[in-house]
């Protein structure tokens, strides 16, 4: 799977929560869905960049200016970077080629960067990608700034409160990410990690073929519910292949989609259930949910 990206402690959760609602005060903002993005980056002091910047030229140019070793350390990332806060300019920079629920939640966590008092006193000039700062340090800051933008871009508990008044099933997934304009992504992964019933999230990779193994589909990311954990314990599985109980959930042979399909999880105690799932291929990566039979609804 990968890497951890949004854990912290209770102390570091509140303390970042803390300073996201006071931002959705300033800009007139709680409660409000979808978010207004031009009033948080207003109250926030921030400016999206008009254009892209995001080519190798544009940014090995736009850097020059700005040192040697903060341009050396974009061109060590060429081609992994998706976001650049520029805190002494006060801009933010976004490749403009990703998605608009993508583009959202990267421009909350930029602005996540430049809220944090420790995170901004610290640095002028952040780029994101899979190589910056300290590698211990780089890891916080990132799931400080991921946590950031997950309470901002959701509004607090609305996406969980609206969650809970509907139906247990993909549908009700796709219809909060039309309502928050968010990622079909992030949306799943807030569902399951929110919700107050029986359920899991499976983010994977796209199929792929191995030696020996065939084919598989490797495992990004799982999210559970609090009452799943508790019975079922956190799903450690890395790979989906032929016979795992998830595999007639993976769409194959040009499928999207998998319509709902019945399978078996053996929880804690060592008793069985049924459960029953759907799955979406984004062409990014193949979103599973999943949830008990008898909580299901259609």
């Amino acid at each position: 799977m990968r890497p951890d990206d949004s854990s912290l402690s209770s102390s570091e959760l509140l303390k970042v929560e803390t300073i996201a609602k006071n931002l959705l005060h300033r800009s007139d903002a709680w409660g409000t869905v979808p978010l207004p993005l031009e009033d948080i980056l207003a109250a926030a002091k921030l400016k999206v960049a008009p254009y892209s910047i995001f080519d190798p030229r544009s940014i090995k140019a736009y850097v020059a200016a700005k040192g040697s070793q903060v341009a050396k350390t974009i061109k060590s990332a060429l081609g992994k970077i998706f976001g650049i806060l520029d805190a002494s300019e006060e801009i933010i920079h976004i490749d403009d080629s990703l998605t608009p629920g993508k583009q959202l939640f990267l421009t909350l966590h930029e602005t996540g960067h430049f809220e944090l008092p420790h995170q901004r006193k610290l640095f002028r000039f952040f780029e994101d990608s899979e190589q910056e700062l300290e590698p211990s340090i780089a890891d916080q800051f990132e799931r400080e700034a991921n946590n950031f933008a997950r309470f901002v871009m959701f509004n607090g508990d609305a996406f969980k409160q609206r969650a809970a008044d509907m139906p247990l099933a993909f549908a009700s997934i796709k219809k909060l990410q039309g309502q928050f304009k968010t990622s079909m992504y992030a949306s799943i992964r807030e569902y399951a990690r929110t919700h107050h019933q029986v359920c899991f999230v499976a983010a994977l990779e796209p199929t792929e073929v191995r030696p020996v193994l065939g084919i598989c589909a490797p495992v990004r990311r799982v999210e559970v519910s609090l009452s799943y954990e508790q019975m079922f314990g956190r799903p450690q599985t890395t790979l989906i292949t032929p016979g795992h109980a998830l595999w007639p959930l993976v769409p194959l042979g040009g499928r999207r989609v998998t319509r709902p399909t019945t399978f078996i999880l053996t929880d804690l105690n060592g008793d069985q259930h049924e459960f029953i799932g759907e799955a979406l291929d984004t062409t990014f990566n193949i979103l599973l949910f999943a949830c008990p039979r008898e909580s299901f609804k259609a």
